[in-house]
This record gives structure tokens, sequence and C-alpha cells, in this order.
């Protein structure tokens, strides 16, 4: 039976036009992406200004909002470039502006006022008074501190007027600092967190033994390389989404505007299924929670929603047990399929399928040809056009994929 409560808005990474396909294809709600100027993801790939319509054209054509940081905390010498700046993003037909600094608050108001104001999480919002200031200077949605337990963030919902929407982050990479707001990678490496430059010096290989005090040792060697002892663990929310509708969450987020674009479709996919899981009252699917150990990841845990996850000092590395082989760009109702390649696979190896809205099957690799027909028995040169048979009919943009090791030693 279907549970009439509300679904949280599922907003997705969108750093560039294939990730963005992504996102929207298998099940974004929403998908937040930035222009080339006051992102906090400098390196993301991000939209030109003749990018940036066509891209919100593409989001809206398939009933999907979009979503546009403005986040970083702009000196006195960008100030000035910010109205043309909004003004662009208001023309291009941004739904939403993620906002972290005053003054740009203010200026989105002025200069694009047909957007949402969307407060980013780079303000800490960590109380509901907090939030009803933003909501009285004209936020439409405040997107909370990440260091918030489950139960901070329905008293939040149940104190601030209903108006207010409320956003949370779900999954992805967390910040050793409160709320992202860090000065380590600018004072290491000249590269400033706050404008979008971070370098993650958290995840270095540091060494650090405090000898005057007895009994608060971390060792100074965990593996060969030292210890990690700032790393932090990723998000991952996907066991907990009715607790989260529970407690009042109107959207949830996706971190990894700066990830691949088979993170996107596969993070995305997983935590859609989930959520229309909850509304319909029945139990996700496993396969769907499995989903989320196919992309390459840090040791999860659950935030702050149930207590401190505590940091992950045996590592920084990523695991990384999946390789995407192949995209399907066409496949007809026999299965008769029409790929690019992405790595080299072979003809009887074992992979695995999935596409938007289609679940994961595993099948082994059958005779591959080149695009004139010619047999090839491992193809190697990316992007190459190929022509298999799968088992069944898949949609265009799913995924061929297989298992191999690629965690870093």
């Amino acid at each position: 039976m279907a549970d009439k409560r509300k679904v949280p808005e599922l907003l997705a990474p969108a750093g560039d036009w294939e990730r963005l396909r992504m996102a929207v294809l298998y099940g974004a709600d929403a998908v937040y992406l930035a222009g080339t100027a006051f992102g906090m993801r400098a390196f993301a790939g991000n939209f030109s200004p003749e990018e940036l319509p066509k891209a919100v054209t593409f989001a809206h054509e398939h009933g999907v909002k979009v979503h546009c940081t403005v986040n970083t905390m702009p000196r006195n010498n960008e100030v000035v470039s910010l109205p043309a700046h909004l003004e662009l993003l208001q023309d291009a037909g941004v739904d939403a502006l993620i906002l972290a600094d005053l003054g740009v608050f203010t200026l989105a108001g002025k200069y694009a006022p047909r957007c949402e104001r969307h407060v980013s999480t780079q303000q800490s919002i960590a109380n509901y008074e907090c939030a009803r200031a933003w909501h009285d200077l004209g936020a439409s949605r405040v997107v909370l501190a990440r260091e918030l337990s489950l139960t901070e963030i329905a008293e939040i919902r149940a104190r601030t007027p209903k108006e207010l929407e409320i956003e949370t982050f779900c999954h992805g990479a967390m910040c050793v600092s409160y709320s992202g707001r860090c000065l380590l990678s600018n004072y290491m490496t000249g590269r400033d967190s706050n404008r979008g430059e971070c370098a993650q010096p958290c995840r270095y290989q540091y060494a650090l033994m405090e000898e005057k005090r007895p009994g608060e040792y971390f060792p100074v060697f965990e593996d060969e390389k030292g210890s990690y002892i700032m790393n932090s663990r990723d998000m991952c929310t996907i066991d907990h989404l009715p607790e989260l509708r529970d407690a009042g969450v109107d959207c949830l987020k996706i971190e990894g505007r700066a990830k691949s674009a088979y993170y996107a479709a596969i993070v995305t996919g997983a935590y859609r299924h989930g959520l229309d899981a909850a509304a319909e009252g029945r139990e996700m699917d496993p396969v769907w929670r499995d989903e989320v150990e196919h992309v390459s990841h840090r040791p999860y845990s659950t935030g702050f929603l149930f207590g401190p996850p505590g940091q992950y000092y045996a590592t920084s590395r990523y695991l990384r047990e999946w390789q995407v082989v192949a995209l399907v760009t066409d496949c007809d109702e026999a299965g008769n399929a029409t790929l690019s390649l992405r790595n080299k696979f072979r003809t009887g190896e074992e992979l695995e399928a999935v596409g938007p809205d289609t679940r994961p099957f595993a099948f082994t690799a059958p005779e591959i040809f080149l695009e004139d027909g010619t047999p090839v028995e491992e193809p190697k040169t990316p992007q190459t056009i190929l022509k298999m048979k799968l088992p069944q009919a898949v949609p265009a943009w799913s995924l061929l994929r297989r298992r191999v090791e690629l965690s870093a030693k």
C-alpha cells in the first residue's frame, strides 16, 4: 500500500554534461551544477555560459529541476562580477541558487529574483533559530550542517515554518572540518577550499606522536605509508530513507560533483529505487543496497545521524572493485546493442549490465564485433564503437561493467 507521506526530492550531482545526463536518466528529481565561477568544485568540469541554458533545457525536458551553486566566499575584487553572473543564471532558467555568503544571498535577491534561494551547508545551519533567520531573509530552503543527528534534524523541521524546505546530505564524501569550512588546504598548498580548490590534505599520509600526553598516542605507522589521522569515512544512508522522511526532510542530496558519471548514475539509481520503495511502503530490493558498493568509495558510515561516525585511520584509499567497460548507446528489443568502449574487456568475460530503471544482471560476454561487422576478441581503444548481443534489451545509457580490483595499493 502506498505511503502518502511526502517523498523527499532526490538531488544528484552534475559536474559536466555526461554526469548531468546520467543523474537525470537514472532518476534524479533535481540536479545541482555550477557555472564557471563562484562554485565550490572548481575542478568538476562545470558549464560555460553557452552550455548552461542547454543543460537547463535538457533537465527541464525530463521534468528535473536545476540548482546552481554560487557558494564560494568571494573577495572584494570578485564581487563586481556577481550581478552579471547572477543574471546569467536566471536567464538560463536555473530554478534555484545555492548560496553561502550573505552578500551574495542579498545580491541574488536583487539580480536573480526568479530563482529560489537555498542556503548552502557552508553556512553550518545547526539550529532552528538560524534556519528561521535565513527564512526571514528570504531563503526558501536551507541545507543543514552535516554534523547534525536525525533527532536534531527532526527538531529543526518541527520548529521552523512549513514553507521553509529542509535539505540534508544522504550520501558521499565527508569533510574532517566543520561543514567543510577548512583552511588546511589553503595553508599547506595555497589552494583555498572555500574558493572551490580543496587539495584534500586531510587525506594525506601523516605520522604523529605526542610524547607528553600518555595514553593518547596515534600510532606512527598504521601501515608502511603512515597514519591517516584525519581521514573521514564516506556517508551512506540508503538503509535509513524511511527515517529521514519521517524526520520531515524535504530533499536528500548526494555529494559528488567532482566524481565520475558512473558514480552519478549508480548512486542516483540506487537511492531512486530506495525512495520509491519507501513511498510504496515496501522493503527495498537488496540489489539496490548492493549497488552503492559498486562505486569507488571509502568505508561507509551513516554520518552523524546516529552519533559521531569516527575517523578511518587505516588508509585513505578508495575501495574500487568494479570498472565500466562500455556504454550502451542503442539497443533493440532483441538485445542487439551498440556500445562505446570505455575500458578493455574480452569475449567470455563475466560482465554485469545496469541501466536507467533497469535491475542489474550478470552475463558472459558473447562475440564482439566492430562497427563494420569484423569480429574482435578484446577491443582496447576507448570510444571504439562495438556491436554485441545482450541477454535482454536495455535502455540507451546503460552501463556494462566487470569486477576487477582497482583499489590503490
